[in-house]
């Protein structure tokens, strides 16, 4: 892995018929399996663990050898094995969140990994969110143990590096979870890196001194 591998709007417009009234889908329970189930959802399969939802925001709330339990627009329903309904469903909403770009021409902003305060530098040419063995430390990321070791050529040395998954990353009110990241062994990089872990999980437009990010579908 090298380092500068590591260290390196569309607006969707929803029109509703009737004012007021929101989408409807075709649901049906193909099979149950256990904890999880198959659903098709006008057409299209999705095998739910528990607590996992569509990309249409149908959440697997829970299952047994009759059914599942299945939440659509907040509302709770029990969904016989093999009988479609026609189900009403709201479109989830995107999150976003906007940076400004500071008197140095880079884009920083607060945020938090694992719960935890960090101040980012959002790096669009990192592949990964980065960090020293120092901010490691203080985020209780136990590197050593839980990492997968590597090494990088920096400007001037050898450095070792363990790539790590992060329970979460959050900006705003956007949270990810399970993010890839790197830690350098030694002091570099001396800001915490925004990387394409989790910038490329989200929708980006620059424009010029403003940075927008939001949630995909």
């Amino acid at each position: 892995m090298r380092l500068q591998e590591i260290i390196k709007i569309g607006v969707a417009t929803l029109m509703l018929v009737v004012t007021g009234s929101v989408p409807a889908a075709d649901v049906e329970v193909l099979a149950l399996l256990g904890s999880k189930a198959m659903i098709r959802v006008d057409g299209h399969k999705h095998m739910l663990a528990i607590g996992q939802s569509t990309p249409d925001g149908i959440k697997l709330v829970s299952a047994n050898t009759e059914g599942a339990t299945l939440r659509t627009d907040g509302k709770e329903k029990f969904y016989r094995l093999g009988v479609r309904v026609r189900a009403r469903n709201s479109v989830p909403q995107k999150e976003e969140f906007q940076i400004w770009r500071d008197p140095a021409g880079m884009f920083r902003t607060v945020g938090s990994i694992n719960g935890l305060p960090v101040n980012f530098l959002v790096d669009t040419g990192a592949s990964a969110v980065a960090m020293n063995a120092k901010e490691a430390k203080r985020l209780g990321i136990d590197f050593r143990v839980v990492g997968e070791p590597g090494a990088v050529m920096t400007a001037s040395r050898m450095e070792r590096v363990y790539q790590v998954k992060l329970k979460s990353v959050k900006v705003g009110n956007i949270e990810l979870r399970n993010v890839d990241a790197v830690v350098l062994e030694g002091a570099q990089p001396t800001r915490l890196l925004l990387g394409m872990s989790f910038l490329g999980r989200l929708e980006m437009q620059n424009s010029g001194n403003l940075m927008t990010l939001r949630t995909r579908k």
